[in-house]
C-alpha cells in the first residue's frame, strides 16, 4: 500500500523513535520542521491504523502508535504488490530486469547475496540468511 508525503513522513517517526508514541509526540517532531495541526496528525495516525500500517494501543485517555511492519519489510510488501498486479510473466521479469538496472553496485551485490542464500539450502532444508 503506497503512502502518501504526510503518511511517510509519520512513518519516519514512528520507525526512527524505536518506541510506540503518542500523536502529541509525533506532532511535535513533525511541527519542529512544518506547520502542521495537531487534529493532521491525529487524523493521519488514525487512517494509518484503520489501514493497518500502525498498531494503536490505549494508554489512558491517549493512544500510543507503533509500525506494524519494519521499514523494509513495508518496501519488500509494496514492491511484491506492485509485481503481484501483473499478470504477464514476461512483463514482470522485464519490470524486474529494469528495476535490477537502476540500483547501486551495493545495492546489486546484496540481491546477489539474497539470491545465493535462496539458491544454495543449509543441510536442514532451511535457507541461509542473507
Amino acid at each position: 500500500m503506497a503512502l502518501g508525503e504526510l503518511e511517510r513522513d509519520v512513518m519516519d517517526r514512528l520507525w526512527g523513535a524505536g518506541r510506540p508514541l503518542t500523536v502529541r509526540e509525533v506532532h511535535e517532531q513533525l511541527a519542529a520542521h512544518r506547520k502542521i495541526a495537531y487534529t493532521t496528525v491525529m487524523t493521519v495516525l488514525d487512517r494509518l491504523a484503520k489501514k493497518a500500517v500502525v498498531r494503536q494501543e490505549r494508554e489512558g485517555r491517549a493512544f500510543r502508535y507503533s509500525p506494524v511492519a519494519s521499514r523494509e519489510q513495508m518496501v519488500a510488501d509494496l514492491m511484491l504488490d506492485a509485481l503481484g498486479g501483473v499478470e504477464a510473466v514476461d512483463t514482470r521479469q522485464a519490470a524486474l530486469v529494469h528495476f535490477v538496472g537502476g540500483v547501486s553496485p551495493a545495492e546489486a551485490a546484496a540481491l546477489r547475496e539474497a539470491l545465493d542464500a535462496l539458491s544454495h539450502p543449509t543441510a536442514g532444508g532451511e535457507t541461509t540468511p542473507a
